[in-house]
Formats: C-alpha cells, sequence, structure tokens
C-alpha cells in the first residue's frame, strides 16, 4: 500500500516557505527537517527568516499608508518580549521597525544588534535604576513611564545627567481584550498604567495627576501616551475605542495645559493564527480603521492630529516559528470518564516529545491551543486522537492538548508545532535541569544558528556549589 498523502502546509498557521517533499517530510526555508535535526537536534526552535521580514514589512507599509492617507505618521516598534536575539532585533530594524524593549537584557541585545537608541523604547512595570540608567546613557527614544514614583526616578536619574528624557504615560482605558485574563492588559485591576477613570473623590485620573507631574519636571519631555489593551486579539474594534479614549484624555490634557503632546501609542495584541482554518488579523484592514478613528475622533475634540506608533510583536515573529521535536514514548490510554460530556470510553494516543513545557509553557499557563503534525515522513495509517506531552515531571506538561495524528507514530518521529516563535524561547526555562533549545534561522536552503543550544555545563557553570 503507497504512504498516505500528508496533509498540505499551505497557509496559516505555517510559516510561508513551508511545504512538503516528495517523502512527505516538511521542508522549511529550503530545508528538510530531516537535515535541520540531524545538524542541530531536537528540540529546537526554527526560525523562517524570510517570513519574519515579510510580516514586518508588511505591518509597516499598511499603517504608513493607512495614515499616510488621513495627513499623519507612524512609527512600527517590534515588540521584543515576544522574542528577542540579536538578529531578529536586527532583521526588525532593517525593514524599518523601531524596537521596543521590556528589560535591561532586552535593551542590551538591541544595542548589540546595532539598533541606535533613538529607535529603542524601555516598558516595564517595575524598573530598576540600573535599567533605567542604562536606557538614559543609551539616549533611548523613550522611556515608558508606569506609576507616579516612576516618574520622579527618571527625573532625578536624567537630572543628574543632565539630560532630558523623553517620556510616555502608559494609561489604561479600561477597553480591554484578547484571549486570557492573564494577557488582557487595560481593565484597571491589574499591574500596569494609570486609568483614566477619575478616583471616588472625583479629582484628576491617576493617568491626568501622572501627565501633569512629568510636565512639571524639567528634566523630562512629554512625548505623549500609551496605550495596551491586550494580546491575541482578532477584532479591531478594541484598538478603536482605546484610541478614541486616549484621544480624548490627550484632548484633556491640552485644554487644561496647553499641552497637546505630539504622539500617542497604541499598544499591540494583533492575533494570529495557531490552528489549521484560524484567521490572522489582517494589518491592512486593522490600519485602516484605526487611522479612520484617529481622524474622525481628532477631528470631532477639535485637535491635530498625533503621530501614531504601534507595537506588534506576536504577529511578525509567531507565525514565522516552528518547533521541531523528536518523538519518545508513545502511549496509548483509555479515557473511561469521557471528558467534555462524552460518556463513552475513547483511547487517546499520548504522544511524547524530547522537550515541554519548559520550551512552551503557554499550554500549561493559560491553556493555549496549538497544533502539530508528523513531519518527517508519509503515513498510510488513520488518523487517531492524540496529545502531545512533554517529558517534565508534571501532569499539565501538556503542549498539544487535541490533535489527530497518524496512529502509526512511533519513537524517533519528526513531529512539529508551528506558530511557535512567539513567546516559545522568550518564556523558556530550565524546568528539571532541562537545556533551552538553539534558535536556527532557515531561508534559501541554508539554515545558521542564532541563538545556540545551552549544555549541562553551562547549568554547573551557574551552580557555585
Amino acid at each position: 500500500m503507497s504512504p498516505r498523502p500528508a496533509p498540505a502546509l499551505g497557509g496559516p498557521p505555517w510559516p510561508s516557505s513551508a511545504r512538503r517533499g516528495d517523502d512527505g517530510a516538511l521542508v522549511l526555508g529550503g530545508v528538510g527537517v530531516a537535515a535541520l535535526a540531524a545538524e542541530h537536534g531536537t528540540p529546537a526552535y526554527l526560525l523562517d527568516e524570510r517570513d519574519f521580514r515579510d510580516r514586518a514589512r508588511a505591518y509597516r507599509t499598511a499603517f504608513e499608508d493607512a495614515f499616510a492617507a488621513v495627513g499623519a505618521g507612524v512609527d512600527v516598534y517590534y515588540a521584543g518580549k515576544a522574542l528577542l536575539t540579536v538578529a531578529v532585533a536586527r532583521w526588525a530594524h532593517e525593514e524599518g521597525l523601531r524596537v521596543d524593549t521590556a528589560s535591561g537584557g532586552e535593551l542590551a541585545i538591541a544595542l548589540r544588534a546595532g539598533v541606535p537608541g533613538a529607535d529603542l523604547g524601555l516598558h516595564g512595570n517595575n524598573k530598576s535604576d540600573a535599567e533605567l540608567a542604562a536606557a538614559l546613557d543609551a539616549g533611548v527614544g523613550r522611556v515608558i513611564v508606569d506609576s507616579l514614583t516612576e516618574i520622579e526616578r527618571v527625573a532625578d536619574l536624567a537630572a543628574a545627567r543632565g539630560v532630558v528624557a523623553p517620556v510616555m504615560v502608559r494609561v489604561t482605558t479600561g477597553v480591554h481584550a484578547g484571549g486570557h485574563e492573564y494577557i488582557s492588559t487595560a481593565h484597571e485591576d491589574q499591574k500596569f498604567g494609570l486609568s483614566v477613570n477619575a478616583g471616588p473623590d472625583g479629582g484628576d485620573s491617576p493617568a491626568v495627576a501622572a501627565l501633569l507631574r512629568v510636565l512639571e519636571r524639567p528634566s523630562l519631555r512629554l512625548l505623549g501616551v500609551h496605550s495596551h489593551i491586550g494580546s491575541q486579539i482578532l477584532d479591531g474594534a478594541g484598538f478603536v475605542e482605546a484610541a478614541r479614549t486616549v484621544l480624548r484624555l490627550r484632548a484633556h490634557l491640552a485644554l487644561r495645559t496647553g499641552v497637546l503632546v505630539e504622539e500617542v501609542d497604541l499598544g499591540g495584541g494583533y492575533g494570529i493564527a495557531y490552528l489549521p482554518g484560524e484567521e490572522t488579523l489582517d494589518p491592512r484592514a486593522v490600519a485602516g480603521d484605526i487611522a479612520a478613528a484617529v481622524a474622525h475622533a481628532c477631528d470631532e475634540l477639535g485637535t491635530g492630529l498625533p503621530r501614531i506608533s504601534i507595537e506588534p510583536g506576536r504577529a511578525i515573529v509567531g507565525p514565522a516559528g516552528v518547533t521541531l521535536y523528536t518523538v519518545g514514548t508513545v502511549k496509548p490510554v483509555v479515557v473511561t470518564d469521557g471528558g467534555q460530556g462524552d460518556d463513552a470510553a475513547f483511547t487517546r494516543l499520548y504522544v511524547s516529545v524530547d522537550g515541554g513545557m519548559s520550551d512552551n509553557i503557554r499550554p500549561a499557563l493559560y491553556g493555549a491551543r496549538y497544533h502539530a503534525e508528523l513531519v518527517g515522513r508519509a503515513s498510510d495509517a488513520e488518523p487517531v486522537r492524540a496529545r502531545v506531552v512533554g517529558k517534565h515531571c508534571e501532569s499539565g506538561d501538556i503542549v498539544v492538548h487535541d490533535v489527530e495524528l497518524p496512529g502509526d507514530i512511533r519513537a524517533g518521529d519528526l513531529l512539529a508545532v508551528p506558530a511557535t516563535g512567539a513567546y516559545g524561547r522568550s518564556m523558556a526555562s530550565n524546568y528539571n535541569q532541562l537545556t533551552r533549545p538553539p534558535v536556527v534561522a532557515v531561508g534559501d536552503g541554508a539554515s545558521r544558528v542564532l541563538v545556540r543550544r545551552e549544555t549541562v555545563e553551562d547549568l554547573l557553570a551557574l551552580d557555585l556549589g
């Protein structure tokens, strides 16, 4: 019997270069997975460089075109928290993006990549003095302040250096969107930002108080207002409503102080497809909607248009990444409680791979759903209900909760999980003292290591006994 044709890969959630070879094996960036596994080992994060660059350029041009049509400028910052390596920061900057960083480590990587300080931003709700000092010394284009106390600290550090620090104030608009409570960031009962809503005494809102405080400090320059409403957003309506709220705050400040801030940042959170058949957010559509809303709101408020900035991260790097695993133990498990309302017992195939929650914590952390496929060969076996699990000492160490895989999947097979470019490596750990996988770029028929695989010697080198 001839092998059953392997599922086609064209389109989401796979990178644009993904295809099946004549033998049914995955080819990514012109390189077969067998060759990649042989050279780099598994697990490994594979990153399609062309896919990354194309998506970065697509977001930049979509927003530039949309805002040029209404007479405004725009800057696109790559949100480095999704995945930041020296090469990734360089790719983003070469495609015309600035880089947003959320720690001193991310800032150092972006600077090592050659990104000028003026094209960098520093985020975070609890920045250390050392991080703030490093940002000021690097001449970052903006520091996004997140509290009244941070305003004072930045002002003092800037004054001590004889510089004027460019700052934005992060506000919470009450507009929250995203796939899970932990990644919705504009509701008020959370750690980020300052609320635009007045307190119970009817006085100034925390956001207004912060903006006024920045204006009082001569060592600070108020660039504008920053808002971020969540992550994995697939409906542009939340961005539109948040933009209106921030623009009203901007107009209120101008009426009160005569200062019309020049910039409004609407954050990131643009969603992607994680499963076959899912849709991703179209950058041209959402850019057009936001630009129209900004123009309309400014016309109603009687204010000039601000310069807009946005911060896509997942939307650029997420679809470009694939995690490659080798299958180990395969175990059929009879499920007798049915689950999800099913009364009948069924058999689920537990497919263990050589990684797990240490290289992708998102399924365990907040139930994120992923897809998986057998990618090393074709199979004529009927598909079966399966669950892909890792090798950690946790029953919650699940990579893919529910997926159909060929019934003859076996130890030594190569399995791939797409759409892992964002937050896989960034949130990776050494749980159970596993070493973190390498980040390997693929493209034009070749591969190169961007971040090498950790070794046991690396772990031991940190342990001083």
